[in-house]
């Protein structure tokens, strides 16, 4: 290794604070940790700034099932420097900012080099809860007791260790707090308006779920040209918050009356939306998003995570009349590609990301988070940890 990729640290155990989940659902508890050297193909990271995305409350909340385990280091949005790397490691060198990621993108598999997919075939996307490529922990307390990763990332910690495959290099010009969030929930957005479902100009939206996923496909869809950006949503506050990235008309289906969503939708764009996006992860909605799309070319573009077991009901007939429904994780991303672009696009003054931003706390106040993403008044709370 070159002299210029070396750090005083490097090579040595870590002593740092991280926010551990020691019992599911209960506030999260800043301990001292040691964090272990990376090994081969690996990087560690100091963390600068972190964030809170739903699917680390979801995990957080499991009491059962192979997923549910503790304790664990959470956090999978985040934004840091190379503080040191493992053997074989070309990629990346000290103090590079980079922006870890939950999905691998390996650069030498078919599907990492194909247009068609963003799913590596050499690092599955298993959900495990330790490194990717031996299967151990770079955590412990210190009582010796091993501490779980939770999606390769584990950013609820002042250093971490990732795969590289797990790590893109993006340019110090973009404000950190801003590139935090490309790491999940508006990556997976704009992905998905651009990418999967191609919205073009003078097209016709629907978005189920005006979260931080449904507010970026709003944001990818109006760079796009949308002529209309519905949202179906049950919170009337969040039209407000909607109308700043592009949404034109807002559906709340609990004053529909004896009409559907779809039938509103339906009299909204004349005959159905050209794209419709799921991004709740409700069995019911999918199906109710697929109705809602037009005949002859509707598409519907599944990012919700149906975590309840449900199954979704749709008819073979509307197949045959040209409605098709895709499913897609992170918006169709390939990480080392295309988010150093949504970073360049946000310095060309194309993306907006700081309405993202509703909340910023100091790592000692993590808990906060959860308790503003809960009680439903948080989109993204930048947790910053030298503050």
């Amino acid at each position: 290794m070159e002299s210029n990729n070396k750090s005083e640290t490097a090579g040595k155990v870590l002593r740092c604070k991280a926010a551990i989940s020691r019992i599911p659902g209960e506030p999260l508890v800043i301990e001292d940790i040691e964090v272990d050297p990376p090994k081969a193909w690996e990087i560690r990271i100091k963390i600068i700034c972190t964030s809170l995305c739903h699917t680390d409350i979801t995990f957080w909340k499991m009491k059962a099932g192979p997923a549910a385990v503790f304790p664990r280091i959470f956090g999978h949005e985040a934004v840091g420097v190379v503080e040191s790397v493992g053997e074989h490691v070309e990629e990346f060198t000290v103090g590079d900012t980079v922006l870890p990621v939950f999905l691998p993108n390996c650069k030498e598999c078919s599907d990492c080099k194909s247009q068609k997919s963003n799913i590596c075939s050499i690092f599955e996307n298993n959900f495990s809860p330790e490194m990717p490529r031996d299967g151990t922990s770079r955590f412990k307390d210190m009582n010796g007791e091993i501490l779980h990763h939770f999606l390769w990332v584990s950013s609820f910690s002042e250093y971490t260790v990732v795969d590289v495959t797990h790590a893109v290099k993006i340019t110090p010009e973009i404000p950190v707090d801003k590139a935090c969030l490309l790491g999940c929930g508006v990556s997976t957005g704009i992905g998905a308006a651009w990418k999967v479902a191609e919205v073009e100009e003078g097209s016709t939206v629907a978005i189920f779920g005006l979260g931080p996923v449904g507010l970026a496909v709003a944001e990818g869809a109006r760079q796009r040209g949308a002529l209309k950006i519905i949202a179906v949503d049950l919170n009337l506050e969040k039209f407000d918050i909607g109308k700043k990235f592009g949404v034109t008309d807002f559906v709340n289906p609990e004053t529909c009356g004896e009409k559907s969503v779809s039938e509103v939708i339906k009299e909204l764009t004349n005959g159905g939306a050209d794209y419709c996006f799921e991004c709740i992860g409700l069995a019911s909605l999918m199906q109710e998003a697929f109705l809602s799309s037009r005949k002859g070319w509707g598409k519907t573009v599944i990012l919700g995570v149906e975590m309840h077991g449900a199954q979704v009901s749709l008819n073979p007939y509307e197949f045959l009349r040209g409605r098709s429904v895709i499913g897609s994780l992170f918006g169709g991303v390939k990480p080392k590609s295309d988010i150093p672009v949504f970073a360049k696009k946000y310095l060309d003054n194309e993306l907006r990301l700081d309405e993202f931003i509703s909340h910023e706390l100091s790592f000692q106040d993590i808990n906060k988070a959860f308790e503003l993403h809960q009680e439903g008044k948080s989109l993204r709370c930048i947790i910053w940890m030298d503050r």
